[in-house]
């Protein structure tokens, strides 16, 4: 059976599988001008996907009038050159991803293991096609999107990578501060800058208010989500989070 090109989790808001049902994922936040926020442009192979997730949400890409990036990596980011020149939509990152997205190269992982060592010499990140960084984000921002879009800062991963949370419709999109594959997860210590500090920020989404958690690797959690991810993370990171 063939994967839904687009699936509306809450009104107005739409999770676009870009590899297989789940693995990677895009998301569309939709005004009610008809308006379009994509947040993710999956690998660089991913705009026909994207374009045919807005189709199946009655979309073009120039409805499109703003990429918003969680991270900047190749299974995030890879589309937004191609995205950029299909939408003319700008294209906001978090100041602190701002070099890496606009030189197309991934930051560096976190050489405070062998194994990230390892996947530093022989597995380096992927690139993508360079492109200008319009809108620079910052912890706590709230875009106008969909009556309000908070942007979390959850650096780690990458150094400026956020989470969104968007209160109208009560969903979390994590980002790859957590996944959802095999399980709740934090993301593999490897494909971190700082791990540790992954670790840290991860917590930050355990004390926010959402019914649905969205994940750019994994399937959405909608039932009782935000006790899915504190409990997870109190049992691995060790620190309970606040009540």
């Amino acid at each position: 059976m063939a994967n839904p090109p687009a699936i509306e989790l809450v009104p107005g808001v739409f999770r676009i599988p870009t590899v297989g049902s789940w693995q990677v994922n895009s998301y569309a936040f939709v005004d009610d001008d008809g308006s379009v926020t994509l947040v993710d442009t999956g690998l660089r192979s991913a705009p026909p996907k994207l374009v045919a997730g807005l189709a199946a949400m009655g979309k073009r890409p120039a409805d499109v009038t703003r990429i918003v990036l969680t991270h900047a990596h190749p299974d995030h980011a890879g589309g937004a050159a191609e995205m950029e020149r299909r939408t003319g939509a700008p294209i906001a990152v978090h100041t602190d991803d701002v070099r890496y997205a606009e030189s197309g190269t991934s930051p560096s992982p976190d050489r405070s293991s062998l194994a990230g060592r390892l996947f530093e010499r022989f597995a380096p990140g992927g690139s993508w096609t360079p492109f200008t960084v319009t809108d620079h984000l910052t912890d706590g921002q709230v875009l106008p999107v969909g009556g309000g879009l908070r942007v979390v800062a959850t650096p780690g991963h990458s150094p400026g990578h956020i989470s969104l949370l968007h209160e109208p419709g009560r969903l979390l999109v994590t980002g790859d501060a957590i996944f959802n594959v095999l399980g709740v997860r934090l993301s593999p210590k490897p494909l971190c800058s700082d791990y540790r500090m992954t670790q840290r920020t991860a917590q930050r989404l355990g004390e926010l208010e959402y019914a649905v958690a969205a994940f750019t690797h994994g399937p959405e959690i909608t039932e009782n989500p935000r006790e899915a991810l504190r409990g997870y993370l109190r049992k691995t990171v060790g620190r309970a989070t606040p009540d």
